[in-house]
């Protein structure tokens, strides 16, 4: 999943946390809005020269290799791994660029461990998450060159056990799967993301997730970023191959490219090799992030080893993959009835690739391809130029995938510029301001209630041209103003955002967002994509809409999560909001009943991502609620904390998580808590912002915040002894 007013692209790969948050936002969206902030703080150092480009076999010839030391390029790298790591947020970063086959640079810059014991190295391993997706890629296009796959086969044919609610199911095939339109809802990821735990529960539970789901679409209709469709991928791979996937993996593909610093979860890597990890608000290094869905975000590698693995795409890996293919994987994959017009884009979905048409190079005349990856810590991007057989890949602890990927755009230019086949860079683009015009009345038709994943937007058009977007979740820019222009767009002050509505063949009405936002010393990012839908009111009736009126406000807490689960650091509860614009919608979520609410959202992209449904049901007097595997309990079932001077907590039968809250009369008692390895607590204050997580440790007792919570996970009958002082 870039940095603008709204979130066009996965910023992290956080699917957990999408999941969580269904609820109470999209936090794709704040994070967009919190970077965009950021950036105005920063000063350009992009050089605006306008050359022509230079032929490119004289820059490749044998004796313009043989004098090219890349020094200026060596240097930006540096200077701009820099700047992410002083301005943007970013722990550390390693970067490679490859020209022919041979890695001509690599780097890192920032911090690694917190003692500063262990150095950053060209062999320190990062999680690279989605960028994990160009691995299973690979790997079923060579089962299909060996016959054994077809990629326009049904998955049925090859996965027994694979079966839906919705009978559309045996329609999906390995196309499908690789550019997204396989109509799946998108991630079910429960216990996916763990600390130093490589659980293969997510894994072998998907099948079992999948038959009860139905699909969000017909299958191939449009392509919308969809997880399940690729660890479903590695599943093929499995059941095909007869070996389990990161065997396959390394047979086939890291052991013929010597990439021996790419490791899986079941690989068991050493701690001591990985990229140092913090989160912002947990005070102190964050022990080892395990994502155990390896074929959609689980890989570890290193920024040089993503450099040989980019030979694959340019020619220089036959004996991996076949060019034919290579190249079939670089088609126009995204191009459906459904997706928007031709414009500067960042997302243009190929066979795994995010896109086959990466802005700005198409402005030099060249094909880039690209692929980011983002888990809640680790984050990572490959870019690739195979008219140059050049790639360059970066990989960071902290940070964001758009600025990876804006990195490494800027690393391939550079070293372009240096080799003489472009003579400087272009300008940075602009949409242009407004131009006042009379605008047709028929423009009004447009104002209403817009919806995406997680959130809602009310957009207002006045008779004199002036439209106003207002996002119901918070926001540092909750109120956006754009007017009419001459080209019948509504433009941004600025000129670097312009917006249009399409209604579809589907009977859909979208807001189409087109924008240039430039990021302070690392480049120009473009995005051209579907924003949201309209969605219209829903009368409910009087019984059901008191139902709902009373969960209005409540705080559901998580707890079918492992105890080593990162969600217990990042958003153990979620926060149920009834929409103040949108009768009868929980944000994007149509209410249908009672104890029922659905998304049906059909946006292409990324905005209609990761829809799930919510399911409340009663048990022994407390309410829970069910939405894509997940389970919370409503605040109304968590009881205080009992602070005896001795106690005990149990986890029940069912292993689901104990929570209490802590009155403000035990605020400041301290605790000694004694548990069982398998195990752990977390202590929240009253934000619910975690303090402390076992998990991560350093502390045999805990002071209790007033108004805070706390959570005690593990195994079923886990017994925890708690000692008050």
């Amino acid at each position: 999943m870039i940095k603008s007013r709204w979130k066009i692209a996965v910023v992290l790969l956080i699917c957990l946390l999408l999941l969580l948050t269904a609820c109470s936002g999209n936090t794709q969206v704040a994070e967009m809005q919190n970077i965009t902030q950021a950036l105005h703080t920063t000063e350009a150092t992009m050089s605006s020269a306008v050359p022509e480009t230079v032929s490119t076999a004289d820059a490749d010839s044998p004796s313009t290799k043989a004098l090219l030391t890349y020094e200026l390029t060596r240097k930006a790298a540096q200077e701009k791994a820099a700047i992410l790591t002083k301005t943007y947020g970013t722990n550390s970063v390693q970067y490679a660029l490859i020209d022919h086959g041979n890695i001509t640079l690599s780097g890192q810059s920032g911090k690694n461990d917190e003692q500063g014991l262990r150095q950053l190295t060209k062999d320190t391993m990062y999680g690279i998450g989605s960028t994990s997706k160009m691995f299973t890629t690979v790997a079923v296009m060579q089962l299909a060159e060996q016959g054994k796959i077809g990629l326009d086969t049904p998955v049925v044919e090859y996965i027994t056990g694979f079966t839906m609610k919705d009978e559309r199911y045996r329609q999906i095939t390995p196309r499908m799967l690789l550019n997204h339109s396989s109509g799946l809802n998108g991630s079910s990821m429960t216990n996916a993301f763990l600390i130093e735990d490589n659980d293969t529960y997510a894994h072998d539970k998907l099948l079992g997730q999948l038959a009860g789901q139905t699909l969000k679409a017909d299958p191939g209709a449009y392509s919308v970023y969809c997880n399940d469709g690729f660890t479903l991928a590695e599943i093929l791979v499995e059941r095909v191959s007869g070996m389990d996937f990161t065997s396959y993996i390394h047979r086939y593909i890291t052991e013929p490219l010597d990439m021996g610093h790419t490791k899986t979860p079941l690989d068991s890597p050493d701690t001591a090799e990985m990229a140092g990890l913090y989160y912002p608000t947990y005070a102190g290094q964050v022990p080892g992030e395990t994502v155990n869905l390896i074929g959609a975000g689980g890989i570890y590698s290193t920024a040089e080893d993503l450099a040989r693995f980019s030979q694959v795409f340019t020619g220089g890996a036959e004996e991996v993959l076949s060019g034919k293919s290579a190249m079939a994987m670089a088609q126009d994959e995204y191009k459906t009835p459904l997706w928007p017009d031709d414009a500067d884009n960042s997302l243009e979905y190929g066979l795994g690739w995010d896109s086959v048409h990466l802005y700005p190079f198409g402005e030099y005349g060249m094909k880039a391809l690209t692929k980011g990856g983002d888990t809640v810590l680790y984050h990572s991007s490959l870019v690739v130029l195979p008219g140059q057989d050049m790639a360059a890949a970066v990989v960071t602890s902290g940070g964001t995938s758009t600025y990876d990927q804006l990195l490494a755009s800027e690393i391939l230019l550079q070293a372009l510029k240096e080799k003489g086949i472009i003579a400087g860079f272009k300008p940075e683009k602009t949409y242009g301001v407004p131009v006042k015009a009379d605008m047709p009345a028929s423009m009004l038709q447009y104002s209403g209630i817009y919806g995406a994943t997680g959130s809602t937007m009310n957009i207002t058009i006045s008779e004199h041209g002036v439209m106003s977007m207002t996002s119901e979740q918070p926001s540092d820019n909750p109120n956006q103003i754009f007017k009419y222009s001459t080209d019948g767009m509504f433009h941004s002050s600025d000129g670097d955002a312009m917006i249009s509505f399409v209604t579809e063949e589907n009977g859909h009405t979208y807001l189409w967002i087109r924008q240039y936002t430039l990021v302070p010393g690392l480049g120009q990012v473009a995005t051209s994509m579907y924003n949201a839908e309209k969605l219209q009111p829903e009368d409910l009736p009087a019984e059901t809409k008191e139902i709902w009126m009373q969960r209005d406000g409540k705080k559901y807490y998580l707890l079918n999560e492992k105890y080593t689960s990162l969600a217990y650091l990042v958003l153990p509860s979620s926060q149920l909001h009834m929409s103040t614009q949108l009768p009868g919608y929980v944000l994007d979520k149509r209410i249908t009943g009672p104890n029922t609410a659905v998304s049906e959202l059909q946006i292409p992209g990324m905005r209609g991502r990761d829809l799930s449904g919510l399911t409340f049901f009663k048990q022994d007097g407390a309410e829970y609620l069910k939405m894509a595997g997940i389970l919370l309990v409503n605040e109304d079932a968590v009881k205080p904390m009992y602070t005896a001077k001795k106690s005990t907590v149990t986890i029940p039968p069912s292993g689901y998580a104990r929570w209490y809250t802590i009155s403000d009369k035990d605020g400041g008692k301290i605790v000694k808590v004694s548990k069982s390895p398998n195990a752990s607590f977390a202590v929240y204050d009253d934000k619910g912002t975690c303090l402390y997580f076992s998990v991560i440790g350093g502390m045999d007792q805990i002071t209790l915040p007033a108004g805070g919570s706390i959570v005690f996970a593990g195994d079923a009958g886990t017994k925890f002894e708690l000692s008050v002082q």
